[in-house]
């Protein structure tokens, strides 16, 4: 049985061998965007991050 890799690191070798480098600032943005999703469910950041809206 092959062992697994990293999700990340798979993403990264897929990128760079298929030259796809205009994926890599979705992936970013993507990530940006679910840390605000998940840091704006906790009560002591959420008013900060509604006055950005």
């Amino acid at each position: 049985m092959a062992k697994q890799r990293p999700f990340l690191l798979e993403l990264w070798d897929f990128m760079v061998a298929r030259k796809k480098w205009w994926l890599f600032p979705i992936v970013i943005m993507l990530a940006l965007v679910g840390m605000l999703i998940i840091f704006g469910q906790s009560t002591a950041v959420s008013p900060f991050i509604y006055a950005l809206f």
